[in-house]
């Protein structure tokens, strides 16, 4: 059966898992020195130039895993059971990124406290929750399906 909402859910995850990538989560500035931090780590800017602080390339690969399995998913649409259980394994995966994020955040200098929060820090909550609305749509398709069989 042609899916039709939960494609949509599907790449609206994995984009918003691709956009984790290059959107900061926390900035901080400390002595005209702006701090941020992305999922490939802690970066410092100074006037035009970015320096790498400190690089998280297992969190990069996470990230891009989790991006590149939401996307990859939109086409089992004719194994339903199976896009059901990589569904949740992508929360799962988005579970442990927002986790390791926020652990991440904490080594911006100055501490959270001066910290200001970005919308990266919600795209992990945002791909959840397209997730599970794809979820309800491969439900939906199955009772639409079992309905149809009823009527044979």
């Amino acid at each position: 059966m042609i899916q039709r909402i939960q494609s949509i859910w599907l790449f609206l995850a994995a984009l918003s898992m691709g956009c984790l990538l290059f959107i900061p989560m926390v900035t901080s500035t400390i002595a005209g020195v702006e701090y941020y931090v992305i999922a490939s780590g802690l970066y410092q800017k100074l006037g035009k130039e970015n320096i790498t602080v400190e690089a998280n390339l297992p969190l990069l690969l996470v990230a891009g895993v989790a991006s590149i399995l939401c996307f990859i998913n939109i086409f089992n649409y004719k194994k339903r059971q199976l896009q059901r259980r990589l569904i949740f394994i992508s929360i799962i995966y988005i579970i442990i990124i927002s986790f390791w994020c926020s652990q991440q955040a904490k080594k911006i200098p100055g501490g959270l406290e001066d910290a200001n929060y970005k919308v990266g820090m919600f795209l992990p909550v945002m791909a959840i929750a397209f997730c599970v609305l794809a979820v309800r749509g491969i439900n939906n398709d199955e009772k639409l399906l079992k309905s149809a069989d009823r009527l044979r």
